[in-house]
């Protein structure tokens, strides 16, 4: 029996799909550099199977997702019209793309859609009610389809409307095919406690997403490895100087106490030890500098060979790793090394590999070092929370 099986979750080759309208929640959230253009659109290619499925079971399709975080209804560059048109590509064949997510002309185009046609509906962050998880927004959304599958595991750690209430009020709701590989594929790892060999590596940008991971990981992890602007962060906290950057009082104190609550624990906290600074992102010069010990006016933008180095000395004992996260500004080249240098480290180990995020999974892909990693996921925090509670994420809940 399959894990989704136990929890009473059917997937969506288990469900009547014919002539009916199937609203599929994917996750077009693709990575994008500091321009906003999109680096890598693997999640796209991810969900073919299932939109696949869909079609060659005469379903009328209604395909939905966010991307980014867009500042308002009309924040064009956040805008799905161009996923739409390269999914046409994709599958050689006609698809509806409308401008807004909900409401009368949505279901309007939706009641115009015949068997085997895909419409794509617009970004549902343009909506402000999709991150608020708004009932009564869920109850549009359901207005729209007679059967709900999630095929976006990286997004069902969250709690927004298309993805918790919205299958609340759909009596036939289901996983997509890439949602149940993901799953079943990391339900071998449930159950992790400290003392299993289970080694995390959280890095990137995002420093409020990132901490929020790294407590319940003193749970379950042995050792965590910190990259990027949570590495800083953590560095700062500790008394380092990171060239005048400075960071929150409260964002400090929650670093302060996680340092305090991992000695507790014996969970081993790596930090970087050196680091490539830059005066700013688009300076052609860099220099190598010791963590701590960051001249007045530079930026901490990679970590630097040392810190590989520790890095690697610090793998012995891992039986699993996981990785979420960039080392460095990995969008531009001479800030890369630190992430690309750690995705050759990792593919060497004698030790089950997992990563996940959009950023991480185009790392080791530029890496070339695919093939190497037992599973890329396509979500970090996601894996993390299933990890941490037991296989179950709020998106899995609202699928029982």
């Amino acid at each position: 029996m399959s894990f989704l099986e136990t929890l009473n979750v059917k997937c969506i080759n288990e469900l009547a799909l014919r002539e009916k309208r199937v609203f599929l929640r994917t996750d077009f959230n693709f990575p994008t550099d500091m321009q906003g253009r999109i680096l890598d659109m693997d999640r796209l290619n991810r969900c073919v199977p299932t939109i696949k499925y869909a079609i060659d079971h005469n379903a009328r399709l209604i395909i939905a997702s966010h991307f980014g975080r867009p500042s308002g209804p009309k924040d064009t560059g956040y805008t799905l019209e161009p996923f739409a048109a390269k999914l046409a590509e994709l599958l050689d064949m006609d698809i509806y793309f409308f401008e807004d997510c909900f409401g009368m002309g949505a279901l309007q185009m939706v009641k115009d859609l015949k068997p085997g046609q895909i419409l794509v509906l617009e970004n549902l962050r343009f909506n402000e009610d999709e991150k608020k998880n708004s009932t009564a927004f869920a109850r549009e959304l359901a207005k729209m389809c007679d059967v709900y599958i999630n095929d976006a595991f990286g997004a069902s750690h969250r709690r927004d409307a298309s993805i918790v209430s919205l299958p609340r009020f759909v009596d036939t709701r289901g996983a997509g095919l890439g949602f149940k590989e993901e799953v079943e594929q990391l339900a071998g790892l449930v159950n992790l406690q400290r003392g299993d060999g289970f080694y995390a590596v959280i890095g990137g940008s995002r420093i409020e997403e990132k901490i929020g991971i790294i407590r319940p990981l003193l749970e379950i992890a042995d050792k965590i490895f910190l990259g990027g602007a949570i590495a800083n962060l953590f560095l700062a906290a500790k008394g380092c100087s990171l060239g005048g950057q400075s960071f929150e009082k409260e964002k400090l104190s929650l670093a302060e106490g996680i340092l305090k609550s991992a000695k507790a624990r014996n969970v081993g906290i790596v930090l970087p030890t050196d680091c490539v600074t830059a005066e700013s992102v688009n300076s052609t010069e860099t220099l190598l500098s010791e963590a701590g010990k960051v001249r007045e006016g530079m930026l901490v933008l990679d970590i630097g060979p040392k810190s590989l180095e520790l890095f690697k000395s610090e793998l012995e004992g891992c039986k699993t790793l996981f990785w979420s996260g960039s080392m460095g500004l990995y969008e531009l080249e001479r800030f890369s090394q630190g992430s690309l240098g750690l995705a050759r480290i990792v593919a060497e180990g004698r030790f089950r590999k997992i990563a996940g995020g959009g950023d991480t999974a185009l790392v080791i892909k530029n890496a070339g070092l695919t093939g190497s990693f037992d599973m890329i996921s396509t979500g970090g925090s996601a894996v993390l929370e299933f990890l941490r509670n037991g296989g179950m994420l709020p998106g899995i809940e609202a699928l029982k």
